[in-house]
């Protein structure tokens, strides 16, 4: 049976980070909540699915000293590590499978996850994932989660995913996560097609 790590890791072995769907230079959509959220430098923040992707780059440029990537694939790590050069030292690495991580307690200001949770199709893993969120973050903490849209691609890297309006993705964590604001956003692949993404940001009640 093939493992999440496997799938992935074929995956990034057969293409460069930025061939991938998901490839932004920029995610300006999370950029935009996590600086509206006004945490300090201090803050520990958390890329769920981070992978090869640049969010950590921008996060260090911005001043952030307690950043935490956490993908499935070694090889996506891999490639943020030689991209981020003598910088990837000042980040936290974790290789795992964020439905079975250990995860400290109350250790995050912020959780972040681009496009994972909408390839947990599984109700035990998505109830996994929430219970991982909620152990992890430290109450009053943010959460931020994009997965596709309703009207988004049904499938992904040889996957089906679960699509998701911002009140449909709520429900999934349920009312102890107050809505901040959300958006719904058109990216456009390194292909060239148009894929629906909705973003929810999330104050975890205390």
């Amino acid at each position: 049976m093939t493992t999440a790590r496997d799938h992935w890791e074929s995956v990034y072995q057969a293409r460069q980070p930025d061939q991938v769907s998901w490839y932004r230079p920029h995610l300006e959509t999370s950029l935009r909540f996590i600086d509206a959220a006004g945490l300090g430098p201090e803050a520990a923040i958390i890329d769920v699915g981070g992978g090869a992707s640049t969010l950590v780059d921008d996060l260090l440029s911005r001043g952030y000293v307690n950043v935490t990537v956490l993908d499935v694939s070694p090889t996506a790590i891999a490639a943020a590590k030689a991209r981020l050069g003598e910088r990837a030292g000042r980040v936290h690495w974790l290789a795992a499978d964020i439905t079975r991580a250990e995860l400290p307690a109350r250790a995050y200001d912020l959780w972040h996850d681009r496009a994972v949770f909408h390839f947990l199709r599984d109700a035990t893993d998505r109830q996994r994932y929430v219970a991982a969120v909620r152990r992890s973050v430290k109450p009053g903490g943010r959460v931020l989660v994009a997965t596709f849209g309703p009207e988004g691609p049904t499938r992904c890297s040889g996957l089906e995913v679960v699509r998701y309006g911002a009140d449909e993705l709520r429900a999934q964590f349920g009312d102890d996560f107050q809505p901040v604001e959300s958006a719904t956003e058109i990216h456009t692949t390194p292909r060239g097609a148009a894929q629906q993404f909705v973003t929810c940001h999330w104050r975890l009640r205390g």
